[in-house]
């Protein structure tokens, strides 16, 4: 790594951490920083703390940015740089974030769909690597979603095209962040897998979660590979709702590959192999055939490694859809 090698600052805005590194273009990251978002703040507090991270970030990699790449949840307006109303930030509404960081880095800043971008990654550095046509779902606080089709990322209309955990997937079902009700994020996401074990717990339910404090899907995982009954139930539950959307989304889309990432995914082949053999059951030949089921090659940066492909790209004027 030297000083004259090309690089960008990635930040990453997440609903549980906040993740900040400068990538060169090679994909790697360097000087990578996370905290814990905190989103009771406010949207003023976190953008403040971002941006203290990506100088510090700056100056632990030694390098000088040539432009800023951001990723957040959406729906934004990546054109125009601003955060719409993303359900898992209350209160961000109409953020200008992309002039906020051009002021504050003095370089270009572009903003994209945290999913897309983790997406775009995955296929230039990750686990999509050559592949023609895949799917990204990003399984964390929320659900997010991103797909390539024939070597093109897929933004839509309005550029918040792959909003692939807002398909319903229990109509009727419970309260997602979105004001729906049954989609997918309101069974799959960690925010949903420790709320229902919580109900679980609150109806009288006897389990050993009922010493975890904080209750969050890590615990419950845990418990599940323990087997703990109320945990295994829940898990389950989780495994299978996902398997059978990413199966609707295989006969959909029937791509090579489907790439799972996101911090639940940390669970490894827990969570891997019950929603690959659903879909290897229940999928339409020949898509059950062809279409993998696999984790995220970037691992736990995926999502600043992506923010970094959106921000060389848009210096260079790639195309991606």
């Amino acid at each position: 790594m030297s000083a004259g090698e090309p690089a960008v600052l990635s930040l990453d805005i997440g609903g549980t951490k906040l993740a900040v590194g400068v990538v060169t273009s090679d994909g790697a990251v360097h000087g990578l920083l996370v905290e814990p978002t905190r989103r009771e703040q406010g949207p003023d507090a976190i953008i403040s703390r971002l941006f203290g991270m990506g100088r510090s970030a700056i100056a632990r990699a030694g390098l000088e940015v040539a432009a800023v790449g951001i990723s957040c949840g959406g729906p934004l307006d990546s054109t125009r740089g601003i955060l719409l109303s993303p359900p898992h930030l209350p209160g961000w509404i109409d953020i200008p974030l992309g002039d906020m960081a051009r002021a504050e880095f003095g370089v270009p800043a572009f903003l994209e769909n945290d999913a897309t971008a983790a997406a775009l990654g995955e296929h230039r550095f990750g686990a999509g690597k050559g592949v023609s046509t895949m799917l990204y779902l990003t399984i964390s606080t929320g659900v997010g979603g991103g797909s390539v089709i024939h070597g093109k990322l897929h933004r839509g209309a309005a550029g918040n095209g792959g909003e692939l955990g807002h398909v319903v997937v229990r109509p009727g079902g419970r309260m997602c962040s979105c004001g729906r009700r049954g989609c997918l994020e309101a069974y799959v996401s960690g925010t949903s897998i420790a709320e229902r074990a919580a109900e679980a717990l609150a109806s009288g339910e006897v389990s050993t979660l009922a010493d975890a404090d904080p209750l969050t899907s890590v615990e419950v995982a845990d418990a599940a590979r323990a087997d703990d009954q109320l945990a295994r139930r829940i898990w389950d539950e989780t495994t299978d709702v996902l398997g059978q959307a990413v199966t609707d989304l295989v006969n959909i889309f029937e791509p090579e590959l489907v790439i799972l990432g996101g911090g639940v995914t940390r669970t490894g082949s827990m969570l891997l192999e019950p929603v690959a053999e659903v879909v290897g059951r229940d999928a339409m030949p020949p898509a059950a055939k062809s279409a993998q089921v696999v984790l995220a090659g970037l691992g736990d940066v995926v999502c600043v490694a992506g923010a970094g492909v959106v921000a060389f790209d848009a210096l260079t004027g790639a195309n991606h859809g």
